[in-house]
């Protein structure tokens, strides 16, 4: 697996070797020791997976405290546009966002640290999305900002009177109102 580093510290896009023939592909999706030596220590303890039709656009999220989680995000069918949103107060690239596109055919991975916010846009009819967390999820530590936040400069690719969220991600605050990290 290739380790690339992005413009926000801590922030990985990972790009597996796939090994493809006449009867399909296999590639290695996460390799303790490997990723440890490219990344750190990440004590995942739980996997998570969605399916969302196009246009859904579930987040932007993230774990208050205690409670933050990191995640290792990838597409097992379908496409996506996933945006991690540094929430991190004291970084330098505090309310920067990383953008990438993880399908089922770059099979690419987005590593998440703790301290960002979380969030995709479903691009394909249908996509199946999974997630490691190294944290449990606690509903009392709920926390978010709003997808098309101005101050984000986030540029959806598809008109916002396509986007299909929940009515829960339509009442999180912008990100000069939301409690963030220090």
């Amino acid at each position: 697996m290739e380790y690339k580093k992005t413009n926000i510290e801590g922030v990985y896009i990972i790009e597996p070797r796939v090994f493809n023939d006449s009867r399909g592909y296999f590639f290695e999706a996460w390799k303790k020791e490997e990723f440890e030596a490219n990344i750190g220590k990440v004590d995942f303890i739980q996997d998570n997976e969605s399916k969302s039709s196009y246009g859904v656009l579930r987040g932007l999220h993230f774990q208050k405290g205690a409670c933050s989680q990191a995640k290792l995000v990838r597409v097992i069918k379908g496409k996506v546009l996933d945006v991690a949103v540094d929430l991190r107060r004291s970084s330098a690239t505090f309310g920067q966002h990383v953008m990438v596109e993880l399908s089922d055919e770059n099979k690419r991975q987005f590593f998440i640290p703790r301290g960002f916010a979380h969030g995709f846009l479903v691009l394909s009819e249908e996509a199946i999305f999974t997630y490691k967390v190294d944290n449990a999820y606690a509903p009392q530590a709920d926390g978010g900002i709003r997808w098309n936040d101005p101050d984000l400069a986030i540029e959806w690719p598809i008109n916002a009177s396509d986007v299909q969220t929940s009515e829960k991600d339509l009442k999180l605050p912008f990100l000069k109102d939301a409690e963030v990290f220090d």
